[in-house]
Formats: structure tokens, C-alpha cells, sequence
């Protein structure tokens, strides 16, 4: 009897692994508002030079938390923070300045704050941050853009016309413009030239040390933004992971597992990187990366960005972890 039992199971996580996928592993936990930063960013980075960061948590000393920014762009000309909204359906100007977003798929129209008056309020935290790590940048370097780049969403007249928002259209036709690699409205965001020497790198240096979102990679090409909670498994094992802590270890990877993983008795093997708050944001040498082992039945708690739900996912399905200091 046990043999059948064992035997049902094997074969429906395979059932489930090569026909359905992951699909429906994580149903309630959108993974694609992040998946979008990081396109954007990744675009950017392509089109533009330079570097981008994703899901920076800035100090903002008047209010004594983070504010979150979605993407800072930083070239050699220029530094701007990006907010990605993923709207779908038709946007226009609200009461008490604010989005109205009108979409058939949803009942009630979707308001939410102007993307705009945001950016315009992170520009002042960043700048302000900048400053107290020692980087005061010329007038005119740090601006701010809204990317649209969903193509379903269409905007008002009044939103259309702001410079700062570049819809799905503009998002599309973005192509570098000779060297500078800069089309029309990045090349407007950075009129104010070339920066002095050295700032270039002091901000790169900055900002690859500045707090971040966590990020979670799940096994079919997902990812999601948030904070890691804790481990969940057998006793021995928790002890193992309490050495884990972030303000140690900058990465973990869960290198490989087996087709038994689900009942338990299997073991996965974990990489991890010891942070290096001299080099952080720089690629760790294979050489340098740590192991473990694990049962593969050990979990992990994440609270992803923007959601009420906390998720609780299996070491199996993890891609990796980076961990913010």
C-alpha cells in the first residue's frame, strides 16, 4: 500500500513539473509587476550604458522610513529615477491629484496617486540622500520619467502632453540615437550635460550599496520583489540556516535538487555569497561562494511588494535569493 502512496506521488509532481509547469504554483502572488522593473531596467541598461537599480528603499529623514523607487537610472550624464506603472485601460487626470484608471476588466476604476508628483517628491529624498553620502550633483542631473509600457493602456490628452510620461508608443519607438545611445526623451531628461569627473563612479558606488527589495527568483523565469522572513523546516536544519543572516550573507542559491525533493527525504544543495559591504552590487567569484545542505522539504516565508499575502514557497522552486543589507 505504502509503495502505491509513494509511488502516486512521484508521479504526480512529474505529472505537474512537465505538463502543467509552475504555473499555478504561486496563484495568489503576481510576479509580474516585478518581472516589468526589471525589463525596463535591463532595456535601459542596453539602449542607454550605464547602470540601473531596481527597488531601491531610500532614507528619507522627514518621514523615518524608506521610500521605495522602482528603478534609478545612472549614466555617465545623468541620474534618473523612474516610476513603471503597469495600468491597463484608460487613464485620466482624478480629483485631489491623483490617477483614474478605466479598465473593462475591473469593476471599479483604479485610482491611485500621480505617478508624477511622486517622482518629483523621490527626486528630492534621492537628492537629499546623495548629499549626506557626500555626492551633490549639478543642477539639471536628476530628473524623473513614468513609463506606461503596457500596451493596453491608453491616456488622456492632459497626461499625454506631460514630459514626463512616456507611454507604451514612446516605450516602443525608444531606440539610441548615435553615441550617446539616448533617444529624444532620455536626451531631454539629461539637458543639463555632461557630469563633473568622478561622479559617475562615486554614484555607482552609492547606489550598489544603498538598501534594495529583497529579490526572489522562482524556477520559470519569475521573480518578486519584497522581504524574506525566515526559514521553515525540520530543526537541524533551521540551525543550520540561522547563520544566514543578511547583514552576513548578500546571496543564496539553491544549486540543485532531485525528483524526490517533495517527499522530504531528499537533500538540496545551497550556494551562498558572505556580504562585502566595500564591494556590494559587484558579481561574487565562483570561488568565493559557500555551501550547505538541506532536506528539500524546507521552506521559506516572503512578503512580496505590494501584497497582503504572505508567500510560502519550497527551497525546490527557488531560484535564488538576494538578501539587501
Amino acid at each position: 500500500m505504502w509503495v502505491e502512496i509513494i509511488c502516486g506521488l512521484v508521479i504526480y509532481k512529474l505529472f505537474r513539473r512537465f505538463f502543467l509547469g509552475d504555473a499555478d504554483d504561486f496563484p495568489d502572488v503576481g510576479t509580474g509587476d516585478s518581472r516589468i522593473l526589471f525589463n525596463v531596467a535591463n532595456r535601459l541598461e542596453r539602449l542607454c550604458g550605464g547602470k540601473a537599480y531596481v527597488g531601491l528603499r531610500i532614507p528619507d529623514a522627514d518621514s523615518g522610513a524608506r521610500l521605495s523607487i522602482d528603478v534609478v537610472l545612472v549614466t555617465e550624464t545623468g541620474v534618473i529615477v523612474i516610476a513603471v506603472k503597469n495600468l491597463s485601460g484608460f487613464v485620466e487626470d482624478g480629483k485631489n491629484g491623483s490617477w483614474v484608471c478605466l479598465s473593462e476588466r475591473k469593476h471599479r476604476p483604479e485610482v491611485c496617486p500621480d505617478p508624477v508628483a511622486e517622482t518629483m517628491r523621490q527626486i528630492e529624498v534621492l537628492k537629499t540622500y546623495l548629499e549626506q553620502r557626500g555626492v551633490v550633483l549639478p543642477k539639471g542631473h536628476l530628473t524623473s520619467r513614468v513609463i506606461l509600457p503596457n500596451p493596453y493602456c491608453r491616456v488622456s490628452q492632459s497626461i499625454n502632453s506631460l514630459p514626463e510620461v512616456v507611454t507604451h508608443d514612446k516605450w516602443e519607438d525608444f531606440k539610441p540615437e548615435g553615441r550617446s545611445g539616448l533617444s529624444s526623451w532620455i536626451k531631454d531628461a539629461f539637458r543639463g550635460g555632461k557630469g563633473e569627473d568622478g561622479i559617475y563612479q562615486k554614484l555607482r558606488l552609492i547606489l550598489g550599496t544603498t538598501p534594495m527589495w529583497d529579490r526572489l527568483e522562482l524556477k520559470g523565469d519569475k521573480i518578486i520583489l519584497g522581504e524574506f522572513l525566515e526559514f521553515k523546516g525540520k530543526q537541524e536544519d533551521i540551525q543550520l540556516l540561522k547563520s544566514l543572516k543578511r547583514s552576513k550573507v548578500s546571496q543564496l542559491v539553491v544549486q540543485k535538487s532531485s525528483l524526490f525533493t517533495a517527499l522530504g527525504s531528499s537533500k538540496l544543495q545551497l550556494l551562498y555569497a558572505a556580504r562585502d559591504y566595500r564591494n556590494e552590487g559587484t558579481s561574487t567569484s565562483t570561488s568565493e561562494w559557500m555551501e550547505m545542505q538541506v532536506k528539500g522539504s524546507t521552506e521559506l516565508l516572503f512578503q512580496p511588494l505590494n501584497s497582503k499575502k504572505t508567500l510560502r514557497c519550497g527551497l525546490s522552486k527557488v531560484v535564488s535569493l538576494s538578501l539587501s543589507a
